[in-house]
């Protein structure tokens, strides 16, 4: 369906009407066709932001936008939109070949890294796509794939939400070019993928050690920062319950940032508002260099 934004126009002696303006819906084909949702405001003469949102293992680009309900968002504030699909395994499942713990359990050979980086590549040839601004978020497999990208191509990544998915257990494994924004998102009762870290095909570490890893990578102080004030994420808790916890003072402004989500499971309830918090966040983290 098409996004609606609503502009006031003045009328000459009357009350100011509502007009829609409808975000459009371009698809790019090839052998892995996307979508791209550009906004009824979107100027060639303009850099722009792009979002690209990952889904998680057996769901679809349709499903994560029905959960994080970005593209709203993403069109209110004059930002590209991809929310596309991996490929299909063995199993008739679409799945992103991420890291080894998530989730290629059949031994595809896809390349979702050159994937993505080509989602990039081609809105950026049609549209003003803003190089400081290009961002990843995923949830639970696509957790791990915005991770994977993370480490092989923050060169053209400013930022990733990562909720519920973790970066390589092994560290060699991730070796950013660049330094590179982080938030991880977890439940902390996360049945799916544990919050203190596990095992699927191969270990995956948890939500603190993921933390610690992006915080030695981007340079940070040696302790994160507990924050007084909490935010609210899950909908079914009252009251703001989930924890903050930031690095700070990391090199090239970057920020590594874990919001921990108490009692949690691994597809909470969002609240109204989970996806301009996480805009939010990767808007004020653009990057340094390109």
């Amino acid at each position: 369906a098409n996004l609606v934004n609503l502009a006031v126009l003045p009328v000459a002696h009357s009350t100011p009407v509502l007009v829609e303006k409808v975000a459009k819906q371009v698809t790019f084909p090839g052998a892995r066709p996307f979508t791209l949702q550009v906004p009824a405001t979107y100027s060639p003469t303009k850099a722009t932001p792009l979002i690209i949102s990952l889904h998680g293992y057996t769901s679809s680009g349709a499903r994560q936008e029905s959960y994080f309900k970005l593209g709203p968002v993403a069109s209110a504030r004059d930002i590209l939109y991809v929310a596309p699909d991996g490929t299909l395994d063995n199993a008739g499942h679409r799945f992103w070949s991420a890291t080894p713990a998530c989730c290629n359990f059949y031994g595809s050979t896809v390349d979702d890294e050159a994937y993505i980086i080509n989602i990039v590549k081609s809105v950026s040839k049609s549209y003003n796509v803003d190089p400081k601004r290009i961002y990843i978020v995923g949830h639970s497999n696509g957790g791990f794939m915005a991770h994977h990208m993370a480490c092989t191509h923050p060169d053209q990544i400013a930022a990733i939400v990562s909720f519920s998915g973790a970066t390589f257990k092994d560290q060699s494994s991730c070796k950013p070019v660049q330094l590179i924004s982080i938030l991880q998102i977890w439940g902390t009762s996360d049945e799916t993928i544990h919050y203190k870290g596990g095992v699927l095909v191969n270990p995956y570490p948890g939500a603190s050690e993921t933390i610690s890893d992006w915080a030695r990578l981007d340079k940070c102080s040696s302790k994160p920062l507990s924050l007084a004030k909490k935010i609210d994420i899950d909908r079914n808790i009252p009251g703001a319950e989930t924890e903050v916890s930031r690095f700070i003072r990391c090199a090239d402004r970057t920020v590594v940032e874990l919001w921990s989500i108490p009692g949690a499971p691994h597809v909470p309830a969002l609240v109204p508002d989970f996806a301009t918090k996480i805009v939010n966040f990767l808007l004020a983290h653009p990057k340094v260099h390109i």
